[in-house]
């Protein structure tokens, strides 16, 4: 019950702004949308299987846009658009809706280095969770 509020509640924010979002990539259709926080705490459930999910953006990449951090209730997931398929303003911010396949990756030493120097040089986790995105919606951006 718990997760279907949740549900709702992250979907009726985006929902209160659906006029108000740019769309990037792949169109996809409006559905139930997983805050990121439940996804990855039923992560056995979401594994592998394309879905929703929704979430507050912290962090993109500030060399080309081709990846961003999705938070929510202090969980994360790194979006990461395809192969380069498509990019988002460097400055994006605010909630974002993607349609995507949740996994868990773990990342070189290299690979870290990489996404630290890309990003705004915060923590990168050794294993994170990603979710390969074929479409974004972001709310309020220009």
């Amino acid at each position: 019950m718990r997760l279907v509020a949740a549900c709702l509640l992250s979907a009726a924010a985006f929902l209160a702004h659906a006029g108000d979002y740019t769309a990037y990539g792949e169109a996809f259709a409006d559905g139930a949308a997983v805050p990121v926080s439940e996804a990855i705490a039923a992560f056995d459930s979401h594994e592998g299987s394309p879905g929703i999910f929704t979430g507050r953006i912290t962090e993109v990449c500030q060399m080309k846009g081709c990846w961003m951090v999705l938070e929510h209730e202090g969980q994360s997931a790194r979006v990461m658009f395809g192969e380069d398929d498509f990019f988002i303003p460097k400055d994006s911010s605010g909630s974002a809706v993607v349609h995507g396949t949740l996994s868990r990756k773990e990342l070189t030493p290299a690979q870290v280095a990489h996404m630290k120097a890309d990003g705004k040089g915060g923590e990168v986790a050794a294993v994170e969770y990603r979710i390969l995105a074929d479409g974004v919606r972001l709310a309020g951006s220009p």
